[in-house]
């Protein structure tokens, strides 16, 4: 009931916005938008929680399935490995259909591989700042 009230007041809200002489009050206008934005907010978050709620987006499982890469080989389509147990799993990804390319036993694939021995993220400045050093010449 409190949420109808609610409701019913921002929708007469536009005709307290005008003064009693005709012209147009900005306190009342502002107070207006703002309380619209806080009843959209509110009704965001309440979605969210009701979503989390039915258990909508968690993607979580029982771990007994793992996303091991994924590479794109197309604008729509991709080759997954999947971790099942103790096999894995390649995946052909397209819209509207998941087709298994082949299996393959965990142990035959190598681990993860090494990282490289410069962070990533120092490769990139320099070479942004070699550049930025050859646009200024």
């Amino acid at each position: 009931m409190r949420p109808v009230l609610l409701i019913a007041g921002l929708l007469a809200a536009p005709r307290a916005a005008l003064a009693a002489d005709g012209s147009l009050d900005a306190a009342g206008s502002l107070v207006q938008m703002l309380l619209g934005l806080a009843v959209v907010i509110g009704l965001l978050y309440a979605s969210l929680h009701v979503l989390k709620r039915l258990g909508a987006g968690g993607g979580k499982s029982a771990g007994l399935l793992k996303v091991r890469c994924a590479t794109a080989v197309g604008p729509r389509e991709r080759v997954v490995l999947v971790d099942v147990a103790d096999k894995v799993l390649v995946l052909g990804v397209a819209p509207g259909r998941i087709t298994p390319l082949h299996t393959l036993d965990a142990a035959d694939l190598p681990s993860a591989p090494p990282p490289p021995d410069t962070p990533a993220g120092k490769d990139f400045q320099s070479w942004l700042k070699q550049t930025l050093e050859r646009r200024s010449r």
